[in-house]
Parts: structure tokens; sequence; C-alpha cells
């Protein structure tokens, strides 16, 4: 009787794994590194191991760049995870280095997603890096500036890995076809949307590629259309780590946008945050800074618009809500600039932080009792609606002994000019009266 398990199939190996290139000239993009006479190119052909951290986003080669340099120096490849690893993992680690060096070999410890590792699992194994028991490779997606440790980036040469290009991506894409369904005809635009989809991400491309395949195959389609992409995939595919560097980096774009007054250039991103699974009422609350910042009172409207923006969405949710936004976005980007609030409410919290405690004048405190009318409490204070152009020109709203700072200085922009020329006008009948008093006798 034959054994149960012989009619068992072997793990099919992914596309992904299938098509991940066997040499350096192999590797799709990132000429800037690899190409003739470039860093990494250099590092390969140098004879020379060093350590070095891979920064870019996913599916752009940095797994397969630790692997090609284990293979081009002969040297033990040992891979670990930082999402699944820890301390353990690492010690075993050191404890293969050390038998691989009692062989005479060297050892590459290729550590994925590194910035997710704390400062104790770094610290784990910086000495055998500084030893040169361990030749460290990290591979991450967020800045290494933030996520790791000075002394372990001070070792270490930082590589900066960036999206492949449009024809980059169709060349692989129609290396995949050719190798996983060759009898599968994509039309161009079938191709492109696949290609966009998978947002300068090779591995992702690979996914989608084996995906489509199951689905034509499945559906008995041929040839596949933009239409049956749709269908076939999940129309919320750009993703970013809601917490990571990308994400940020799409905010602040936003935000210069509406601040350069370049309403498209917003609108874009925007809509590239609201398609990569942004929270919309985040960037609601982005907008309202937004106003209050890079707008304030050039135009007050814009803040009153953005709130409304974000009552909005709330209401109606998306997709409807989020034209709110896009209205918000717009208007703010054209809107009048002027940051002279900020300017003036920042220089204000650091005078009053660097300050000591000064007292409120006499007149200028409330008198709700006897005795603080006998101690003089609110005694000369003039109500300025009871003087020429409701104003107390003249009167003095600062503590004893302080001098008038100058922090909100308007700007000629919008709104603001008026508010310059009004406050301008308050200061020549305060010079007035000042100097009425000066010449009075007595």
């Amino acid at each position: 009787m034959a054994d149960l398990f012989d009619s068992l199939q072997p793990p099919r190996v992914p596309l992904a794994e299938l098509m991940r290139p066997a040499r350096l000239e192999d590797v799709a993009g990132q000429r800037h590194l690899v190409g003739p006479g470039k860093p990494l190119r250099l590092a390969f052909e140098s004879g020379k191991l060093h350590s070095m951290i891979l920064w870019g986003p996913p599916g752009v080669g940095k797994t397969t760049l630790a692997r090609l340099m284990a293979q081009a120096f002969d040297a033990d490849f040992i891979a670990v995870s930082a999402v699944l690893s820890g301390v353990k993992e690492i010690r075993e680690a050191v404890s293969q280095a050390q038998a691989a060096k009692a062989r005479g070999r060297q050892t590459i410890l290729f550590v994925d997603e590194v910035h997710r590792f704390n400062k104790a699992q770094q610290d784990a194994f910086l000495p055998y890096v500084e030893q040169g028991l361990l030749t460290f490779i990290g591979a991450t997606t967020e800045n290494p500036s933030f996520e790791v440790n000075s002394a372990l980036l001070s070792r270490a040469a930082v590589y900066v890995l960036e999206p492949l290009g449009q024809d980059d991506m169709i060349g692989l894409f129609e290396r995949a076809r050719a190798l996983a369904c060759p009898t599968l005809v994509f039309d161009e635009q079938a191709r492109e949307r696949m290609v966009g989809f998978a947002d300068g991400d090779a591995r992702r491309l690979m996914n989608l590629v084996e995906q489509v395949q199951i689905a034509a195959e499945t559906a008995g389609v041929n040839p596949v259309t933009p239409e049956f992409v749709d269908e076939a995939l999940s129309t919320k595919l750009r993703r970013f780590d809601k917490g990571g560097e990308a994400f940020y980096d799409q905010i602040s774009a936003l935000h210069k946008s509406v601040r350069g007054s370049n309403p498209d250039a917003a609108l874009y991103w925007l809509c590239r945050m609201l398609d990569g699974g942004a929270d919309a009422l985040y960037l609601g609350r982005r907008l309202v800074r937004m106003a209050v910042e890079d707008i304030g009172l050039a135009d007050p409207r814009a803040l009153e618009l953005a709130l409304n923006a974000c009552t909005t969405y709330e209401r109606l949710g998306s997709p409807e809500g989020e034209l709110a936004l896009a209205q918000a976005t717009v208007f703010l980007a054209c809107a009048a600039k002027s940051n002279a609030v900020y300017n003036a409410y920042n220089a204000a919290r650091k005078f009053v932080a660097g300050d000591v405690s000064r007292p409120v004048p006499l007149h200028l405190r409330n008198a709700p009792t006897k005795l603080m009318k006998q101690l003089g409490y609110g005694k000369t204070y003039r109500y300025a609606h009871d003087e020429p152009e409701a104003y107390a020109a003249g009167e003095s709203y600062l503590p004893d002994g302080m001098s008038p700072p100058g922090w909100y200085r308007p700007t000629s922009y919008g709104l603001e000019a008026r508010i310059a020329a009004k406050l301008d006008h308050l200061r020549e009948l305060d010079e007035a009266a000042t100097q009425g008093r000066e010449d009075s006798p007595g």
C-alpha cells in the first residue's frame, strides 16, 4: 500500500521567490547604488564586508541585496525578523557565527524590519558587530536616524533605496507573466493598472500577478481587461504604515502645498492619503491646523470652513464627506496667507515661560467687594465703550514696567491688511493721548 503522503504535492514556491535575482546585474532599479562605479557596486567589488543599513520602502530589493552580499563574499547568512525575534534569536545567531568563525567562515546577520527592535535588542548584538564576529545588514522602511541606536548607526553605512520606476515595474511584470502565466494575455491598460496598484513594490507586483492568474483561470477569462483586474483585486491596495515616515512625509507635503498656495498639489496629496487609507477626520484636523497656522486672520473664514468640513464628514461619512474636505483644502490653498498669529503666540508663550509672575495692575483688577474698592482695585480703569471711537487712547493693559513687546505683526495680506491699518491708527491715538498728558499744565 502506497504511503498516504506520497501523493502530496510539494509546497508551491511563491512567484516573488522564483523571481528573486541571482546576480547583482539582475536587480531591478537602484541604479544609483548598484550601477557601475556606484556605492553598493563598489562594496561588492571591494572584497571587504562591512555593516550596512538598507533603508527604503517595501519590495525594492533590500533582502535580495543582503542575500547577494552573502553570496558574493561566500559568507554564512543568518536572517532574523525584528517582528518575530528577540534577544534569544540574537544569541542563537551569535552561537552560529562563533561556530562559523571556528571553521574560518564569515557570518552576515540580516535583520529585517530592524526599526522594530528596541534599544535593548539592538544593544544585544552591537558588541559582536564591534568585534567583527558578525557583519550586520539591517533592512528598514523607517528613517534609521530615528529608529536605530546611534552606536549601531555609526558603525554601519546607510544606503537609501528608492521605489521602482515605471519602466522597471513593467519589465518585472513581463518577466513574471512569462514565467507564471505565459498564455494569459493582458491588454496594455490592464498591465498599467496592475503596475499602478503595485505602487513601486516588486514583491506586491508578483503577488498581484499570481492573484489575477488564479482569478482568470477560475473565471475562464483571457485576455485580462482593466475591469477584470479591478474585480479580481481589492481597490484599496495602496497602503502605508499610519505611524510611519511615509505617512508623515505625505502629511508634510499636503501642509506645504496648502501653505504654498497650490490647490492642485494639495488635492493630489489629500487624495493620495485618502487612497492610502488615512483617517479622513485626521486629515480634517490637520486642515484645521493649517487654517490657524498659515492663514490666520488674513482670512478667518478658513478656520470656519475647515471646521465645517470635519462636521460634514462626521455627518455624511465616506465617500460623500470627502468632498467637503476637498473643498476646504482648495479654499485653504487659495486663501491669503499669514502666520502672524502663529508667530505672536509662540513668542508670547516663550516670553511667559521664562518670565517672572508679574502682578495684574490695579486698574485692570475687578473690584466686586468693598475692601477691593478701598484697596484701589479698578479705580482708574477707563471703560473703552465710553471713549471716542470706543478706544481708551493711551491706556496700558500690560503689567506695570513691561514694555510693549510687539509680538503680533499683521501682514499686508487679506483681512490682516485692514487689521494692520486699524492698529496703526490706534497707535497714533495712543501717541496723541500721551503727548497731550505731557503738554498739560501741572
